[in-house]
């Protein structure tokens, strides 16, 4: 075989006396586990170095017992969850490691295969962020041994970092009334509340935060204010303009939860006239800034990706039992910089 053709593992094995089942467990990282002896699998390492073999070549497992890879799953790629991916990589880069970023778009049945994807590769860590199943990943990862965190997710079987989600939509929910047309609120009209799954904890923790606002200046709290059914951005855009129709007008004020949910309103809001605008006092749980170029304000909550991954790594080497961190969310009002 010259120097220019592939080298298998099966090469491999034949340049070291052993079987191909015992190299690729040496080159997948797994030798440890299947008892193999550490100077056979550094000597299988070698062999492949000298033979410029890469798929799978796991130097750093050979005498770490671990791959270098940390794996985040995320649910999608929108905004905040883009700049967790950011911040995620970063870190991970930073400690001498390899990311590896997956969506899993909050189905739990691809997180579980993914996860079984993951386990094979004995991936270092895992980081889940905003997960459908959060305490079957969980076991899944205990059962592996792979040490796990959960980054806006809570979790009742492992370490937590979450957004203060309550406390953020009240302070939006008090920011977008005190926005809104005085007559509105005299008249005990409140925002909406659009867009989120509220089955899912950050939602639900959101709700809870803009009820709370509305009984502490109008007493009540509408359900039928509350149209949490996605986070879809299609939706998004057919449920406001339903509520437009059902109104005959905008509302006197919308809590938008969510960036991709804004975009959604965004698309129905720019066939209105600016006059329509600019009576709807408008909040996002998120920010985005191209928000301060629009023809109407809009006040915006910033969730801290870059804090929320920090405290995940402080919180996953501290290696505790599991435990909830909350972490607080900024205002950023309409017009501010």
């Amino acid at each position: 075989m010259t120097d220019k053709q592939k080298r298998t593992i099966y090469d491999i094995a034949e340049r070291v006396s052993a079987s191909p089942s015992t190299v690729s467990a040496a080159l997948n990282g797994s030798w440890k586990k299947r008892r193999i002896k550490k100077e056979t699998a550094e000597r299988i390492i070698q062999a492949a170095r000298d033979f410029g073999y890469s798929a799978n070549l796991q130097a750093r497992g050979l005498r770490t017992s671990n791959s270098g890879l940390v794996a985040l799953l995320i649910p999608d790629y929108n905004r905040f969850f883009s700049n967790i991916a950011q911040t995620f990589s970063r870190e991970v880069r930073a400690r001498g490691q390899c990311p590896v970023i997956v969506s899993t778009d909050r189905d739990p049945e691809e997180e579980g295969t993914t996860v079984a994807d993951l386990t094979a590769y004995s991936i270092d860590a895992l980081f889940v962020a905003g997960a459908a199943a959060p305490d079957e990943i969980s076991r899944q990862c205990q059962a592996a041994r792979i040490p796990h965190v959960f980054v806006d997710q809570p979790c009742s079987l492992a370490a937590s970092v979450v957004t203060d989600n309550r406390n953020g939509a009240r302070i939006l929910t008090d920011e977008i009334m005190a926005s809104m047309v005085p007559e509105s609120l005299a008249a005990g009209e409140g925002p909406y509340f659009i867009g989120g799954d509220r089955g899912l904890p950050a939602t639900a923790n959101r709700i809870e935060g803009y009820k709370a606002a509305l009984y502490a200046r109008l007493g009540a709290a509408p359900e039928d204010h509350i149209l949490a059914t996605s986070y879809d951005v299609g939706a998004a855009t057919l449920t406001i303009a339903d509520l437009y129709a059902h109104l005959g007008r905008l509302p006197a004020g919308l809590f938008i939860n969510s960036d991709s949910v804004f975009e959604g309103v965004l698309r129905f809001l720019a066939t209105l006239p600016e006059a329509e605008l600019q009576r709807c006092a408008v909040g996002c749980f998120d920010y985005e800034p191209f928000g301060q170029l629009l023809r109407f304000p809009v006040h915006m909550i910033r969730q801290r990706h870059q804090m929320l991954i920090q405290r995940a790594f402080a919180l996953l080497e501290a290696g505790g039992p599991p435990s909830v961190e909350i972490v607080q969310p900024e205002l950023y009002r309409a017009g501010s910089r």
